[in-house]
């Protein structure tokens, strides 16, 4: 979590509160944020997407590698927007690597299925969202 605000240590107030992801997949631990933050905004989450996935190393008898998920997929970043309830959700990191196996397009469409198409902002490569710290 990143503050951003005005004054030093005991006179900080925060104006703007940003949440990344990072590179995670939906485990109980995150529950704690809302706990943790509960009656405070958080004004924009950056939620890595993509479902990546890596091969795994061979379990047991089999003769085929399994894959191994290590970054959420579509249905897993609803999830975290229902969670942490964001005012803004960019989804960054979901098409870099030929390793994805969940595309943007499942994210939009849950998005929009789930109502939270007017708090999601895509943006394309290289454009920038801008945000002020509230005083």
């Amino acid at each position: 979590m990143l503050e951003f605000g005005h004054g030093t240590d005991a006179d900080f107030t925060c104006g703007y509160r940003i949440y990344i992801s990072g590179d995670t997949l939906m485990v109980d631990e995150l529950r704690e944020i809302p706990k943790k933050y509960a009656g405070q905004k958080i004004d924009l989450m950056l939620v890595h997407l993509g479902g990546t996935t890596i091969p795994s190393p061979l379990v047991g008898r089999l003769m085929e590698p399994l894959a191994l998920m290590v970054t959420m997929d579509a249905e897993q970043g609803l999830e975290l927007i229902q969670l942490i309830q964001p005012d803004i959700t960019i989804p960054i990191h979901y098409d870099d690597y030929d390793v994805f196996a969940s595309p943007l397009e499942d994210f939009r469409r849950l998005v929009e299925a789930a109502g939270f198409s007017q708090r999601v902002v895509i943006l394309d490569r290289g454009e920038q969202y801008g945000f002020q710290v509230r005083e």
